[in-house]
């Protein structure tokens, strides 16, 4: 079995690592270069490296600052953000990344999907999907969902629906999450990095509903993203949820958990982490 990895992302904006919640409110983390060298120290299995702004503001990515934080950095390193085209795609490459990211890009130019895939190889390919509920239900009843879900109660409604969003969360696209997932995994993405904007930033938890409707629909990892706020949070998400790996953010940049003792939790709880 495939050890579950535990990812630190970096939201960088203006060359500056951000968070918020719910994709707005964005406060200031640090500079990127010296939070990633410090996750490298705890061990981190990979790091995510997002310029959230880049596609909005119809800019490429800044290339420099990729290239100062893949030279202190011994992990696997994922990047996106502004990415439009296959040179793009090189660029980062040659700039030190393992690993792209499209979103924005793969939505607006589906095909760009697969001649990466071809080109470049699927396994550093990845397709990030930021999703909002479409639910008409109130949401002190999702949350019970939710719950239950977590105890095994609760058997995945086929009527729940998820929407895919672009530049940065701004723009809604009107495809369905799930739908939209299939469709790339059949275009050739090697992985998925799926983000519950109803949850990112929240730290209630990961939108269990969503990662576990996504996993049991494709064979392609699928990194969760968005809610962490405990340990137990990530146990529940790489477990009950399937997700292959479990991304956060501001739970790591401030501190509050180390990654080194929640790989330890993990490892109590048997799942199988790298130390």
């Amino acid at each position: 079995m495939l050890a579950k990895r535990i990812i630190p992302c970096l939201d960088v904006d203006a060359g500056r690592v951000v968070k918020g919640t719910k994709f707005l409110n964005l406060r200031d983390a640090g500079d990127p270069v010296e939070v990633a060298k410090r996750y490298d120290e705890e061990r981190a299995d990979e790091i995510v490296f997002l310029d959230i702004t880049a596609s909005a503001e119809k800019r490429k990515i800044l290339l420099q600052v990729v290239k100062d934080t893949a030279e202190q950095v011994f992990m696997p390193l994922t990047v996106g953000g502004g990415i439009r085209n296959l040179d793009d795609i090189r660029l980062l490459l040659k700039s030190g990344a393992d690993k792209v990211s499209l979103n924005t890009a793969a939505v607006e130019n589906p095909p760009l999907v697969k001649q990466a895939a071809k080109r470049f190889g699927s396994q550093c390919i990845v397709v990030a999907i930021d999703a909002k509920r479409i639910s008409q239900e109130p949401s002190a009843k999702s949350k019970e969902k939710n719950k239950n879900l977590r105890s095994g109660l609760y058997v995945l409604s086929s009527n729940l629906k998820w929407e895919v969003y672009i530049y940065g969360g701004r723009k809604p696209t009107g495809l369905d999450a799930v739908e939209w997932a299939k469709r790339v995994e059949k275009l050739g993405a090697g992985e998925i990095l799926l983000t519950s904007m109803d949850c990112d930033g929240t730290k209630e938890g990961y939108d269990l509903e969503l990662t576990r409707a996504v996993t049991k629909t494709v064979n392609i990892p699928v990194i969760a993203s968005g809610g962490a706020g405990e340990k137990k949070h990530f146990y529940e998400v790489l477990t009950t949820a399937g997700a292959d790996a479990a991304l956060a953010a501001s739970l790591f940049h401030y501190a509050e958990l180390k990654i080194g003792d929640l790989k330890k939790y993990l490892l109590k709880k048997r799942v199988n982490v790298r130390i």
